[in-house]
C-alpha cells in the first residue's frame, strides 16, 4: 500500500498537468487565430516601457504587418507574410537544394487592409515568379551576389503590381538562407 499512493498521486498530477498544459495552449491558440484573423499582430516587450535611444528621444517600436512607420513621404506600413516562402532548387530533375525567404511587402496604408485578404493571392504570385527564378539556373543558385539579390527583389515587385496596380511600393527581404540536400 506504502507504494500505490505516490504512484497514484505521481499519475493524478501527470493528468492534471497534461490537461492544463492543452487548455493553456488551446487558448493561447485561439488569441493568435483571432489576432491573425483580424489581421494584426500584437508585440509587446513585456515591460511596458518605451525604447530610449539614449539620446533623450522616444523611438516606436517597428514590426507586425499593419504597424505605421513614419517617414517622409507618407503613410506607409509593412505586411508580413503569415510564413516563409521555400523554393526548391531542381537540378538534374532532382531537388539539389532549397532556398528559404522572409519577405515583407513595404505598401501605402491604404491598401494594406486588403492585403490580409489578398495572401493567398499573393503567396501564390511570389511563389510563381521565385520558380521561375528557380529554373533559371542561376539567379537562386548564388544568394550573395547582389545582382541577384536585386533580381529577387524587381520581378517579385513588378510581378505583384500586375495583381496590385496602386499602393505597394517595395519588396523586403528579411532573410535568405539556401539548404543543400
Amino acid at each position: 500500500m506504502n507504494k500505490i499512493i505516490p504512484a497514484i498521486i505521481a499519475a493524478l498530477f501527470i493528468v492534471i498537468g497534461g490537461a492544463a498544459g492543452f487548455f493553456l495552449k488551446s487558448s493561447g491558440s485561439a488569441d493568435a487565430s483571432a489576432s491573425a484573423a483580424s489581421g494584426h499582430e500584437e508585440k509587446s516587450s513585456g515591460h511596458g516601457e518605451k525604447k530610449d535611444d539614449g539620446h533623450g528621444a522616444e523611438k516606436k517600436e517597428k514590426g507586425g504587418h499593419g504597424e505605421e512607420a513614419k517617414g517622409g513621404s507618407g503613410d506607409v506600413t509593412y505586411y508580413r507574410f503569415t510564413r516563409e516562402f521555400v523554393v526548391p532548387i531542381i537540378s538534374d530533375e532532382r531537388v539539389d537544394s532549397l532556398v528559404i525567404l522572409n519577405l515583407n511587402l513595404e505598401v501605402d496604408s491604404a491598401v494594406s487592409d486588403k492585403l490580409f485578404s489578398m495572401e493567398p493571392k499573393l503567396r501564390d504570385n511570389i511563389m510563381t515568379t521565385l520558380i521561375k527564378l528557380s529554373n533559371d539556373g542561376h539567379t537562386l543558385h548564388s544568394l550573395t551576389d547582389v545582382e541577384n539579390y536585386e533580381s529577387i527583389r524587381s520581378l517579385i515587385l513588378a510581378n505583384l503590381q500586375d495583381v496590385i496596380s496602386d499602393g505597394i511600393r517595395n519588396v523586403l527581404i528579411l532573410d535568405m538562407a539556401k539548404q543543400d540536400l
